[in-house]
């Protein structure tokens, strides 16, 4: 990593011109990557990481962007100089990106193979089997499993971490010097993101490439990175080896970041309280048709018969794995699918009840989802998402009393009052959470599923929302079921713990037990994967 830097970023501002009004999105940074070297770009949403990112290659909307100052020096070439020509020598040869969410990015109307075969038919010129056998290489190299026969899927018919794996093929596919991984781990489980980022560090060492990685999440700085720069409000605060910036971060910034983790724990858990919902071999499901008849020939078991007690005033935490049928299980407990077994809410057989029967316990029962921007409505006003429900369980309410009631409620979960004329786009990610909290809150539940509601925030924000949904539970007495692949999430709000995997229940204790004890090779797999302590045994847990 010696000599002149492969990458060098000099003095590079971009703004955002619309409507006449001037943003500035990244403030005068420097930075250089070496060759062989990965540099860590680490911030929070908001801070110039992926701006940044972009304008490597040049890939940001002009206009509305600019550059008012800077050099992109790449080999000694200034980036930002070139014509589109000039760039696409670079592009996709030189340097490769890798995106968060490989299903947006890949093409969903193209197979696998038409998909590698572009890129290599584009910039080396291969034609049929040899392009075939370069695709099948690329995919063996990633880790595909069986990649004869995955040629011919499409991006939907994988699973993440093979979309993902995917993606980084195709990066690879013309042996790049310099790869970008934009939060490329972000949307993956604990496990799947442990095999990515050790994909990420054996190719790189392999092919001798640099890497610049993008994320807000420093867990995965200290596995991967040899220097990290930290940024925030479009400036980098701080820069220096790993090493130094754990063990002795100057920047307030950094150290606020280091701190950003869910914190504390439960209170213990009363084992006399009243017993709010209760899943007795509860069973989900779906019925696989083939023939011209549609007949049923198998099923897909997304829920196997789960046992399931939730108390007032506690959590039960559920994990596992994509697909593992967590989701599932809440949506039949909360009647908003069908399923086989007992389904008991306060004492009462609630899964014999019809759609109308089941009406005026909807109140009772409240979900937050895991994206607040897509499960918010566009058109409608923070005061109009979160009275929504007074109106429909509360028809008798003046407009006075409901706009009281959202009011309340908004200073309960931390928001400005004056902020419900807004609407859902003009908020952060961290405070459309907390709307859609409100929203639940509003119709004071006594069962509350939260389905990943923080895998979308930033580290601490994911800390706010856990101290809310805390101090919520506490005052109100709620009942959670929460949903989850972070552990660390899990440990700092969860009283007990259900590990799921194909739609049974591998592990199920107090959750102290789950993770100082844990029985079962797959729950310390994940364990394992979600607190860094090592990388996932090959072969213990299959995307």
């Amino acid at each position: 990593m010696s000599g002149a830097p492969l990458l060098s970023v000099r003095d590079l501002s971009v703004a955002f011109t619309q409507g006449g009004r001037t943003s500035t999105a990244v403030d005068h940074i420097s930075f250089d990557i070496a060759k062989g070297e990965t540099v860590a770009l680490v911030g929070e949403s908001g801070s110039g990481k992926s701006v940044t990112a972009l304008s490597v290659l040049k890939l940001l909307p002009y206009p509305p962007a600019s550059h008012p100052s800077g050099q992109i020096l790449f080999n000694g070439e200034d980036l930002l100089a070139k014509d589109e020509d000039g760039l696409r020598k670079v592009r996709g040869n030189k340097i490769t990106m890798i995106f968060q969410e490989p299903m947006t990015s890949l093409n969903p109307l193209h197979t696998i193979e038409q998909q590698i075969v572009e890129i290599l038919s584009l910039h080396q010129g291969m034609r049929d089997r040899q392009a075939r056998e370069r695709t099948l290489a690329l995919l063996r190299e990633v880790g595909i499993r069986d990649p004869e026969k995955r040629l011919g899927a499409y991006p939907h018919q994988l699973s993440g971490g093979q979309r993902q794996r995917v993606m980084i093929a195709m990066a690879l596919a013309n042996e790049p010097q310099l790869l970008i991984a934009d939060e490329p781990t972000t949307a993956l489980d604990v496990t799947v993101q442990a095999q990515i980022l050790e994909l990420l560090a054996g190719l790189k060492q392999k092919n001798g490439m640099s890497m610049l990685f993008i994320t807000h999440d420093l867990g995965i700085v200290r596995k991967i990175a040899d220097r990290v720069c930290v940024m925030t409000k479009g400036k980098i605060v701080e820069t220096g080896p790993t090493g130094d910036i754990f063990t002795n971060p100057q920047h307030e910034y950094t150290r606020h970041l280091l701190a950003a983790e869910p914190k504390g724990r439960p209170p213990a858990a009363d084992p006399s309280a009243k017993t709010v919902m209760t899943g007795d071999g509860v069973k989900v499901w779906f019925p696989i048709k083939q023939g011209f008849f549609r007949r049923t020939v198998d099923h897909v078991k997304a829920v196997d018969g789960i046992d399931i007690d939730v108390r007032a005033g506690q959590t039960v935490g559920v994990v596992g794995e994509s697909g593992s049928g967590k989701t599932t299980l809440g949506l039949a407990l909360c009647r908003m699918i069908s399923s086989q077994g007992g389904i008991r809410f306060e004492g009462r057989d609630i899964n014999r009840l019809s759609f109308r029967e089941m009406r005026p316990l909807r109140r009772e029962l409240q979900i937050v989802f895991q994206d607040p921007y897509g499960s918010l409505s566009p058109r409608m006003s923070v005061s109009e998402i979160i009275e929504e429900g007074l109106t429909i369980h509360e028809p008798g309410l003046t407009a006075d009393a409901r706009d009281t009631r959202v009011v309340d409620v908004l200073q309960e979960v931390g928001l400005d009052p004056e902020t419900r004329f807004r609407y859902p786009h003009e908020f952060s990610g961290g405070q459309r959470q907390r709307i859609a909290i409100a929203r639940a809150m509003v119709l004071k539940p006594r069962f509350v599923m939260l389905d990943e509601p923080t895998s979308a925030l930033d580290m601490s924000v994911q800390a706010q929302v856990v101290d809310l949904l805390r101090a919520l539970q506490a005052k109100h007495d709620l009942a959670y079921l929460f949903i989850s692949h972070d552990l660390k999430v899990i440990r700092a709000l969860a009283n007990e713990v259900i590990v799921m995997r194909n739609g049974r229940i591998v592990e199920h204790g107090p959750a102290t037990e789950i993770f100082e004890r844990p029985r079962t090779d797959y729950t310390r797999a994940l364990i394992s994967a979600a607190f860094r302590i090592e990388t996932a045994p090959t072969g213990t847990v299959s995307e």
